[in-house]
């Protein structure tokens, strides 16, 4: 069985087939999708979605970073906590800081990343982490989280990790903590494969951040959770072992971190 720890299959973007691509993915074997909130925009969408598949999609809550803005952000998070009032959630997620797109908002980004690992931490949950390029300012502030009272027990994925050994090893060191490893594996030149060739299977989960990053041979295309096989037979090639192993291993970590 295979575990995609994180796909936004709730997106408008699977509006036109969404029932079949559900079918695909389980028939692939995928037999757990965790749905990684972006904000209240889709909320509803993303519970709608866990509630019509119990025990096969796993809802979070969270604010991603791009949507961490001076004019709503006060309004968002009061809305988050309101969502974690009514119902029990896997993970505080996704959260994290974005410079990719904005670096004005970095201050803000990070204010609220360290108020949702502080709620992470309350609720006992795990996080899921979104940095892109940023991994430097996500780590500082995860580690200092790691030391205050209280948080020692943090723990979380860093999703879609694109960056190499050293900082793998930084994410390893912190205790707790894995690398969400999907289609960039798959591409060219990405150097992704020297870091998982590094990494213990112990460290690694899945996931295809559906509807984007679809791994080869369907890069430029729109993801979908049934092509994370793709990113095992990769894993599978580069560790020298079955994809099957790869399955079952990485489905154990998620089973640990989510406690599910």
């Amino acid at each position: 069985m295979f575990t995609d720890t994180h796909a936004h299959l709730y997106s408008v973007k699977f509006l036109a087939d969404r029932p079949d691509m559900m079918k695909r993915a389980f028939a692939a074997g995928v037999g757990r999708i965790f749905l990684p909130a972006i904000d209240s925009e889709t909320h509803e969408d993303l519970l709608k979605l866990a509630d019509a598949h119990p025990g096969k999609c796993f809802p979070m809550m969270g604010i991603h970073p791009c949507s961490v803005a001076p004019d709503s952000i006060e309004k968002e998070f009061a809305l988050m906590l309101e969502y974690f009032s009514k119902r029990d959630f896997v993970a505080v997620g996704e959260i994290g800081i974005d410079l990719y797109w904005d670096k004005a908002q970095l201050k803000l980004q990070e204010e609220y990343f360290a108020k949702q690992i502080d709620l992470a931490i309350e609720k006992d949950l795990p996080i899921v982490i979104h940095s892109r390029n940023a991994f430097q300012e996500c780590y500082e502030i995860v580690k200092e989280k790691k030391s205050t009272a209280g948080g020692g027990k943090l723990s979380g994925i860093f999703h879609c990790f694109g960056d190499g050994i050293p900082e793998a090893e930084k994410v390893i060191a912190l205790g707790g903590f894995m690398l969400g490893i999907g289609g960039v594996l798959t591409f060219k030149n990405s150097g992704l494969d020297k870091v998982v060739e590094h990494v213990g299977m112990e460290h690694l989960v899945l996931e295809t951040d559906a509807p984007y990053l679809a791994p080869v041979p369907y890069r430029g295309k729109r993801n979908e959770s049934s092509y994370i096989v793709e990113v095992a037979k990769k894993i599978a090639e580069i560790k020298k072992i079955s994809a099957e192993e790869v399955a079952a291993i990485t489905t154990e970590n998620s089973k640990k971190l989510f406690r599910t």
